[in-house]
This record gives C-alpha cells, structure tokens and sequence, in this order.
C-alpha cells in the first residue's frame, strides 16, 4: 500500500514538472508552477526558508520521500530502471554496496563552494533539478512541440484553430550539449544501477541522506522473521540493504518501499524507529563498519561543516519572415553586446548569477522568443535577452511568474515597465536611412516608451515632386532625411527598435545591456 501510494505521488509530481518546461501557453504554470518552487536548491536559493524548513522536517520524519516523490530527476531515474527490468524481466538485478563517501562528499564540497563562490554554472551542472529542467527542455519540449505543430497543420486543414504553431529552434548549443552528456550520464548509470547518481553525485541527496539517518520512520528488519534470502537487497535500487547482516544504509534509502513488497515473510516495515527499537531489532548498538566512517567526531564535524557551509551560502544568496513573398529574407545576427542583457527583473548581474541555477524553465516559457541560454563560461546555461525573434514586450512577465529561485523578480506589470535593463544604440552605417536613402522610422514607430524620435539628418535635404519621384530641382515639397535619436534615460532596453528594424543582417539599433537594472 505505501509503494502505490509513494508510485502514485511520484508519477503525479513528476508529469506536472515536466509539463510545466512544455508549456508554452503559460496556463500549467497557474495551477503547478508551485511544484517547481518546493524544490529544495530553488528554495534555498530563494530564501523561501519555510520551504527549507519543511523540506528537513519531512527528512527527519519520513525519510528521503523527497528525492523518491518530488525530485523530478529522482523519479526519472526509476523510469529508466524501471524500463530497464521490464526488458529484461529481472527485477532482483541489484546487490548490496558499501558508501562511496569520499565521492559523495567530495561532490557535496565543490558544489558548495561553487555556490558560495558564486560560480552559477558549475553549481547548475551538479543540481538535480536543473540538471532534468536542461533535459527537459532541450530533448521533450522540442518533440511537444513538433507534435502540436502536426496537430496545428491538420486542424488547419479542418478549418479549425484549436491548435497554433511554434517555432522550435536550438538556443544554444553549448547548453544543448551540456544537457546531452547529462542525459547519457544518467541514463547509463540508472540503466545498470538505479540510484547511483543520487548517492554518488547529487549534492542535495548527499544533505538530505545525512538528515535521512535520524528520521524517525525508517525502514527497519526483524531479525527474527528474516530468513537471509536476500532479495530484499537485490531489489533495492539505492544499493544500501545488506540482507546478511539486517542492515540498512539510511543515508542512500530512499523510501521507495519496494523491499517491503519483496519481502515474503514479513520481516520489512516501514515503522516508527527509536534507538533503542533500533537496536532490539538488529540485535547491534551500532551500525556496520560500511557506514561508521561518518559516525561519531566524524558525523558531528560534517555536520558542523555543512551548517557553516549552507549558512554562508544564504547569507551570499541574501546579498544577493513575411516580405509578401518577394524576396529572401536574411536572418538577423547576434550584436556584439559589451554586456549581456539579463532579464527584467534580475536586478544586477551579481544577483542573477548567485541565484539563478539555470534550470531553464524561464527559457522555455518564454513566449517572445527572447531568452536563451548564456554561452559565457562564467554564466553558462544562464538565460540572457536577445531579439532576433522577438522583443521584451512590456505586457509580459511570464518569466517572474515561473522562476524557483528569485534570481527574477517582478511585483507587477507596472514595475516590469520601469525597470531599464539597457538602452538603444544606433549603428549609423547599417541604417536603411542612409544606405538606401529610404525614409524608415520604424524604431521611433514601435517603442513603447518613446525613447526614439527622429530627426532631421544634418546637412540632407531631398525634394519630390507631388507625384512622389524625387527631383533635385523642383521645390513643390521638400523633405529631409529622418534618423532615430535615442534618450537612454527613457530606454528601457525592451528590444522592439532592434526587433523590428529591417536592416540585415545587423540591425541599425541595438540593445546595450545593464550590470546593475534601475527603475526610471
């Protein structure tokens, strides 16, 4: 009964995470998006310190329910094993294992650092969260969204618009990379050995696997009942129940429950466990010698280490193509911005760099197109603006909405409005004004904040007759050349003048980003 349970939540969370990188209509994320801001990096991150704190408490209750229910890279990981046994038909293929502690702590160590450091990229590569959220939106929503666009093309057949099509595009290699090996990682280690990434590699598995040893529900053997067949041990995907010797490795349960319907005798149950129930029921006063190496002076000095490392990590995280068919359309290319351009919201980059984990899930609901992944090392995975596609557009904040961690920040659409991440630059020589002698204005046309005015390009002057061809010589109406002015202090780096100019490949105006956004 608790395995259908525990299969039922897990499933449940799992396909609601998933859907929630899918999405691009933006109506999942009102009724989910919560699921993603109780995962425990996203909280911490956060300061969403009730969060944190009844992540611990279900810990030291219940165990590691959270990695077995609402780890969505926990659960992906029992699929792929699952899948695995099911082809196979061999669902006793596991054995018991002694702790890799050195690795498992040695990870825990430079994902902290790497935290405190405030190097984003190599603590999102060890995240279990962002980790799925890369994979997850670089393979599933691709293969989504190609699916809605069959539907899209047939009920257009239909005369019917209950689907629309999106456009799915590779926006970044680097991180599209980054998500493959970490797929292939996975995959391969859950595919010969179930949990071995979440006791080995996972930062947040190793802290609530520390917690999980003195949970008060735990997974406990009879001694008495048991008969040493051992299938127990070879059904537990997480390597930690040694059958000869009635022993259990907490810190790798993770209360998946499937050794209690293995058992035939009874002699597994998942129970309210005391020390000195604990201690009847083993017949021993102490653990194994596999996983003493962290009892005693050791576990209280990880223990001190931990809380020392976690709370300067909190208080750095407080500091912190239509042409009507006429001729080719060229594709715009990335300006060569001295700074990136984070997203409304972000505050300075120092903030958005402590904070953000790069999960992706701000790059997936993005409706405009705009956000994409950084490929700067130091940023890497990170989501920064650009506008070839699209352009901020002022009525939007979806970005805000979805974030876990509080690297995005939005009160309401009136602050989002107000808050300059760049300013506009105009490139002379790329302009159409001046390279086609045409008449364009169509930056000054779509900024929403009137940032853009034209003016007349000194020392130009051109004369049309009434007719409109031009003539030098006839003075009936006469006109100057236009071109875009821009008053940075108005900007607010929205991107629609650099969108929406029709100059190739480059265009005339682009957006120079901000270190530090500020309100205007």
């Amino acid at each position: 009964m608790l395995r259908k349970i525990r299969l039922t939540l897990a499933i449940l969370f799992f396909a609601c995470i998933t859907l929630l990188f899918l999405d691009f209509t933006g109506s999942i994320h009102l009724w989910f998006g919560w699921m993603a801001k109780i995962q425990f990096l996203p909280a911490l991150l956060a300061l969403n310190l009730s969060i944190v704190a009844l992540l611990v408490v279900l810990t030291l209750v219940l165990g590691r329910v959270y990695c077995s229910v609402i780890c969505p890279l926990g659960v992906f990981q029992d699929i792929v094993s699952w899948i695995n046994s099911r082809r196979k038909k061999q669902k006793y293929r596991f054995s018991y294992s002694p702790a890799l502690s050195w690795l498992r702590y040695g990870m825990l160590g430079v994902f902290l650092i790497a935290l405190v450091a405030g190097i984003g990229s190599l603590a999102a590569l060890l995240a279990p969260y962002s980790s799925y959220g890369r994979i997850a939106s670089n393979f599933f929503a691709p293969v989504y969204r190609w699916g809605n666009n069959v539907l899209a093309y047939l009920a257009e057949r239909a005369d019917s618009y209950a689907f629309y099509e999106t456009d799915v595009w590779l926006k970044s290699l680097p991180t599209f990379l980054i998500a493959l090996v970490t797929l292939i990682i996975i995959v391969f280690l859950a595919w010969r050995n179930g949990r071995t990434y979440c006791n080995t590699i996972c930062p947040v598995g190793t802290v609530l696997g520390f917690l999980s040893k003195f949970a008060l529900f735990r997974i406990t053997i009879d001694a008495d009942k048991c008969n040493a067949c051992g299938l127990c041990s070879r059904r537990c995907k997480a390597a930690c129940i040694n059958g000869k010797t009635h022993q259990v490795d907490y810190s790798r349960c993770v209360a998946c429950m499937d050794c209690i319907d293995t058992c035939r005798h009874g002699a597994i149950s998942f129970s309210l466990t005391l020390p000195h129930r604990e201690e009847a029921l083993t017949g021993k006063g102490h653990q194994s010698s596999s996983t003493g190496g962290v009892e005693g002076a050791s576990r209280r000095s990880f223990l001190t280490a931990t809380a020392l490392a976690a709370t300067t990590a909190l208080v750095k995280a407080q500091e912190k193509k239509v042409d009507g068919g006429l001729a080719t359309i060229v594709d715009k290319k990335v300006p060569d911005r001295q700074t990136p351009i984070l997203p409304p919201g972000a505050r300075s980059a120092r903030h958005f760099a402590q904070h953000c984990t790069g999960c992706q899930l701000c790059v997936s609901a993005c409706p405009n197109g705009v956000l994409r992944p950084s490929t700067d090392l130091m940023k890497l995975m990170q989501p920064e603006s650009s506008y070839e596609r699209g352009y901020c557009r002022p009525e939007c904040k979806r970005c805000a909405e979805v974030c876990p961690t509080g690297a995005i920040r939005l009160a309401d659409l009136a602050e989002k409005s107000a808050t300059q991440i760049g300013h506009a630059v105009w490139v002379k020589q790329n302009c159409v004004v001046l390279t086609d002698g045409v008449e364009c204005g169509n930056c000054a046309r779509h900024c929403p904040t009137g940032a853009i005015q034209m003016i007349p390009l000194p020392g130009h002057h051109r004369h049309r007759h009434r007719g409109g061809h031009e003539d030098g010589n006839n003075e009936q109406a006469s006109s100057s050349l236009l071109i875009p002015a821009v008053n940075a202090e108005r900007c607010i780096g929205c991107g629609a003048c650099e969108n929406l100019c029709p100059a190739r490949p480059f265009s005339a105006i682009y957006v120079e980003g901000h270190e530090v956004q500020r309100t205007i």
